[in-house]
């Protein structure tokens, strides 16, 4: 992604305690990952991370169920659609999202399932983009008026 935008990464619902006790998200950080880098921002219903021309490297990888990933630079707002298969085995501790982010852009990069293929077998693996000009800006990037904002926007790309 071109730099200077802000990716959108949707989290599932949270859980309840004691109803929930197992994990269900998966989270796995590179060891070069600041957790304290101001430009992550971790809420209960979204991750965002900023693409600036004065960050080092940065990634983390996600098992991520929620179907869709943004990128909003400027009034151009990106986003990916991909699946996450129930009891697959993924890539890099179980994760089919990872993001990357330096000083010169930001990656937005999904994984299939693992698969060992034999002579003549072929695995496919489905992303969809879309993209929208003019978009508006959100009013904040608190997490009510986030999801307020993208919403509609989501609904009018059919995602």
């Amino acid at each position: 992604m071109a730099p200077g935008g802000l990716e959108i990464i949707p989290l599932p619902e949270l859980g309840e305690h004691p109803r929930d006790l197992l994990p269900k998200r998966v989270m796995v950080p590179w060891d070069y990952t600041d957790m304290s880098d101001a430009r992550w921002r971790f809420g209960s219903e979204f991750i965002t991370l900023r693409q600036t021309h004065d960050g080092g490297p940065t990634k983390l990888g996600l098992a991520h169920k929620g179907k869709w990933v943004a990128y909003l630079n400027g009034e151009t707002l990106f986003v990916k659609t991909f699946d996450f298969i129930e009891g697959a085995t993924y890539p890099d501790f179980g994760c089919n999202l990872e993001t990357f982010s330096n000083e010169e852009m930001l990656e937005i990069e999904t994984l299939s399932p693992l698969r060992a293929l034999q002579s003549g077998e072929a695995v496919e693996h489905t992303e969809k983009w879309y993209l929208m000009g003019d978009a508006p800006q959100p009013p904040s990037l608190q997490e009510q008026d986030l999801g307020d904002w993208i919403a509609p926007l989501l609904e009018k790309l059919g995602v």
